[in-house]
């Protein structure tokens, strides 16, 4: 099976040398799937922006096309060329069997364009509980928000995070899906435990990191720590976080970290906290529990915290702070929690169980004629 991965952003997760731009949660989980069908012996290609990197280079037995780089292109114009133009001559270049993607936005519509007229098939899956509502799609532009829905409603399968995402595809756009596990890589021997709380995420206002400073303001004891980069738009928050948390004596701002370097950051964590206004199931959660680190969060996916005891999830910002020092203080209550934490992720993440329901839609999509597809979508 040639399978081409599109998540425009995974080159840094990747490839170690490019490791300096923004890591997303998506592009770990795209990087972690293409390595696990590439040791089942899948023939992975990928297609991403291009950082500058050799056309057709390999990393880890992924041959990577690139497609244009993030900033290229005049205003108006580059969403034909280079955008459209470069995307679908990647896709070419890539010449999979089977393509898939995640996450809200054109490129799914571009990807079911280019599969339509190359009679290809493709897999969607959803990355935040935001894409399986139109209502709450994080996509700026009209254009890209019908493009996505084209795509959507095309794709030979779609895979979902959670059942509460289940649900909400088919009240919202009528399309049925099942649930996929999310990737995670093996964790390191834990380190010393000397930060008290983590918070990992790129700095955008969705990710309420305001509310993170304002819990070590309430926590001075104890040792709080930061990592995040910039995203295009939100500079101004980066730098007013960053200032912010310089003024705190209890916090550590890490700023942007390569993929592995905030891993390490897990390793010397007791609590991580999410402080997220929308998530799906964040990667950063999957981190955290291999290394049996509760998480505290107003996010729930599937009440998996609640069902089995993996941190606290907090009916309301305000309760942030009392979660947190209740695990702080109680040794005895953090080290069953972090036992179960383990235990979950032993039980319910092992690498066989969590691609089987991935394998098992790819075969299904390439069983089905392409064209078949695209006449039951009403393409």
């Amino acid at each position: 099976m040639r399978i081409c991965l599109l998540g425009l952003e995974n080159l840094p997760v990747l490839a170690p040398e490019h490791a300096r731009h923004n890591i997303a949660g998506e592009g770990v989980q795209q990087t972690l799937l293409g390595r696990a069908l590439a040791r089942r012996g899948c023939d992975v290609r990928m297609v991403t922006w291009d950082y500058g990197q050799p056309e057709a280079a390999e990393w880890d037995g992924i041959r990577v096309h690139k497609a244009y780089a993030p900033d290229a292109g005049l205003p108006l114009l580059r969403f034909f060329h280079p955008r459209w133009s470069g995307l679908w001559s990647a896709l070419t270049r890539a010449d999979a069997d089977l393509y898939y993607t995640s996450c809200a936005g054109m490129h799914v519509g571009l990807l079911a364009l280019f599969c339509r007229r190359h009679s290809r098939r493709f897999v969607y899956r959803s990355a935040s509980d935001s894409d399986c509502d139109p209502a709450r799609l994080l996509v700026r532009y009209r254009r890209d928000r019908w493009l996505y829905g084209y795509g959507l409603a095309r794709a030979g399968a779609i895979l979902v995070q959670s059942e509460a995402q289940k649900e909400a595809l088919a009240r919202h756009y009528g399309l049925e899906s099942r649930v996929a596990p999310m990737l995670v890589e093996p964790a390191a021997p834990s380190r010393a435990r000397d930060i008290d709380v983590l918070w990992v995420s790129n700095i955008r206002r969705v990710k309420r990191p305001d509310r993170l400073l304002d819990l070590a303001a309430g926590l001075p004891r104890y040792h709080v720590h930061m990592a995040g980069g910039p995203l295009p738009g939100e500079e101004a928050l980066y730098r007013e976080t960053q200032t912010a948390a310089a003024a705190r004596l209890n916090v550590t701002f890490h700023g942007r970290l390569a993929y592995r370097d905030a891993a390490a950051l897990y390793e010397r964590a007791r609590v991580f906290v999410n402080t997220s206004d929308v998530e799906g199931f964040p990667n950063s959660y999957l981190q955290a529990w291999m290394r049996g680190v509760p998480v505290v969060t107003l996010l729930d996916p599937d009440r998996v915290i609640g069902r089995e005891g993996l941190g606290v999830a907090a009916k309301s910002p305000a309760r942030l702070e009392g979660a947190v020092r209740d695990l702080l203080q109680d040794e005895a209550a953090w080290r069953a929690a972090s036992e179960r934490c383990r235990a979950y992720m032993a039980r319910e993440h092992g690498a066989e169980r969590v691609l089987a329901p991935y394998l098992e839609a790819f075969a299904e999509v390439l069983r089905r004629p392409a064209a078949a597809l695209y006449r039951a979508a009403g393409a």
